[in-house]
């Protein structure tokens, strides 16, 4: 099938569902309020909650819930083919995903900008937000530990990454003191911005850095160091001084390669190489429930409920503005996954390179690629597939294809620094406000509680070796307890729905649905870590699925009843 008709068609799916559907959603079901106040401004402290114009806190928004997510989720899942993924990734992003960042971000406006897990105790049962918490604190402990040796995967696949992703930072930093200490203007700021960091991509053409092996640690190991110190100061920074520039300028960093790869799609005009259903891969788990689970951010992800609770409720500066940040951003990135399933199923079968040194085309190159579904797996894989079939597609443009790897490559190394300290500063919130509630002072301190968060993730990192790959034991775990969050994290949703008096079952169904397959998938995981005698995972795993039993029947119990005589957090 023609690429072109598929990205206009979802293009135009998208704006329509936005302009439909999501306002929809935001006015009338949720009632968005411009004359409410917003914790960005009842709690100004210049540190976390600061008002921000609706333009930065979607860069700040978009860039922390993408990550490496809407890459490497269809750049496996399309092993399954490409209409099954494509179905699951634009309706899932409009009737679920979208709806679910929405409600998320709105529940914490509504609530002075507490994090999802300290609602859940206010809007539904104090007894349930411990609960809710374990959950929130093991996701995030496995994407912090996890997201370190991530990006060290990226700098040893692409060297001429390195630069361009550390000089971001003293380039976000000189943005933002232009931005908030001189008055400079956002447009001209932002703009001298970006073109300071695509000088340093050309730069890091010429200067690529190997990172070389010290005192026998291995150069995944103290990337992995580097980076979870580098979180420790991100996150503690105000948000002003680090985190809202530099995810400007990764906004803009994203824009231009998702130009880059439109236009490369209206050039090159690639068909879909890729079968348009397969529903037995060799060797891969079975399409129902694991495409759900494999392909989460770009249709549906609980991350991004931390991320709404957590950051950017706390910079919105006016409620009408999360329509944007809620809705338009969970949109973006869904678009964001069908370029990279265009780029998977038909860029690559331009021209790929196989394991041989045989070049191979069409059909042949996919078939190559993901020949079994161990041949996919691993994050090289799945990264390669996107990088090479993008850099296909904008070689159509004239830009040399090595140019447009390293595009590539310091566009998703970027985004992962985004996730790791994102994730990292909603850790110290869920230790503080767990220290606030036990009366534990010392952690509420946000250097103390910061430090507890990067301390675990280390061990978890550096439990097996010096590698840093220790929280691969636990990620087998992480896409059914992600999904898990979001299912929970619509609960929530729904009964803050249900005792204003507004119509809930807009997020009780994707709650259900989501928590169906959730559940399906996690109990296949358990029974082969159960076979291959992972043990450790096997106990988290069925801690989980317990705590979600516990959270599900108490929540859908809660919904049947009666609401409340009057409104309650309105």
């Amino acid at each position: 099938m023609d690429s072109v008709l598929i990205m206009v068609v979802a293009f135009a799916g998208y704006l329509i569902a936005y302009r439909t559907y999501g306002r929809h959603l935001a006015f009338r079901v949720f009632g968005l309020d411009p004359a409410r106040v917003t914790p960005a401004h009842e709690e100004r402290d210049g540190v976390d909650f600061v008002p921000t114009h609706k333009q930065v806190i979607f860069g700040h928004h978009f860039t922390s819930i993408a990550g490496t997510g809407p890459i490497v989720g269809p750049a496996i899942g399309i092993i399954w083919g490409w209409v099954p993924a494509l179905l699951w990734v634009f309706l899932g992003a409009i009737f679920m995903g979208a709806v679910h960042d929405l409600g998320s971000l709105i529940v914490s406006l509504r609530n002075r900008g507490r994090s999802l897990a300290e609602v859940t105790g206010i809007v539904m049962n104090p007894h349930l937000r411990i609960a809710f918490f374990i959950i929130v604190f093991l996701a995030l402990l496995i994407v912090i530990a996890i997201f370190g040796m991530i990006i060290a995967v990226l700098f040893s696949m692409y060297p001429q990454a390195v630069l361009p992703v550390w000089m971001e930072i003293p380039i976000a930093m000189a943005l933002g003191w232009f931005l908030y200490h001189r008055g400079a203007g956002l447009f001209k700021a932002g703009l001298a911005a970006v073109v300071a960091m695509y000088i340093t991509v050309v730069l890091g053409h010429y200067l690529p850095f190997a990172m070389p092996s010290v005192a026998g640690i291995p150069p995944t190991g103290i990337w992995t160091v580097l980076l979870l110190l580098y979180a420790f100061v991100a996150s503690t920074l105000p948000v002003t001084t680090l985190l809202q520039p530099r995810d400007f300028i990764n906004a803009w960093q994203l824009f231009i390669a998702m130009g880059l790869m439109v236009l490369g799609v209206l050039f090159a005009r690639p068909t879909m190489v890729a079968p348009a259903i397969n529903m037995s891969p060799a060797g891969a788990p079975p399409i129902f429930p694991f495409l759900f689970i494999t392909i989460a951010c770009g249709a549906i992800s609980g991350f991004h409920a931390l991320v709404s609770g957590g950051t950017s409720s706390k910079q919105v500066n006016a409620e009408p503005d999360a329509l944007m940040v809620g809705y338009g951003s969970m949109l973006t990135e869904s678009f964001l996954a069908v370029l990279v399933l265009l780029a998977c199923g038909a860029g690559l079968g331009i021209a790929y390179t196989a394991q041989d040194g045989s070049l191979l085309t069409g059909s042949a190159a996919f078939a190559s690629h993901y020949a079994t579904w161990g041949a996919a797996d691993g994050l090289g894989p799945k990264v390669a597939a996107f990088v090479d079939g993008s850099a296909n597609m904008i070689a159509a443009l004239g830009i040399p294809r090595q140019l447009g790897v390293i595009v590539m490559g310091v566009f998703i190394a970027s985004f992962a620094g985004t996730t790791l300290d994102t994730a990292t500063r909603i850790q110290r919130y869920v230790i503080a406000e767990l220290a606030a509630d036990f009366s534990v002072k010392p952690l509420v301190n946000r250097y103390a509680a910061t430090a507890v968060a990067v301390v675990t993730a280390a061990a978890l990192a550096f439990y097996n070796g010096a590698s840093g790959s220790g929280a691969l034991t636990l990620w087998p775990l992480f896409g059914a307890i992600n999904q898990l969050l979001a299912g929970l994290a619509l609960i929530v949703v729904s009964f803050y729905l249900r005792e204003l008096g507004r119509n809930y079952l807009y997020t009780l169904i994707p709650a259900l649905l989501v928590l169906v397959f959730t559940s399906w998938s996690l109990v296949i995981t358990l029974g082969r870590m159960y076979a291959a005698g992972n043990i450790p995972s096997l106990i988290i795993g069925v801690i989980a699925l317990g705590i979600e039993a516990w959270l599900v029947v108490e929540g859908i119990v809660m919904l049947v009843r009666p609401p409340a005589v009057g409104v309650r957090h309105s």
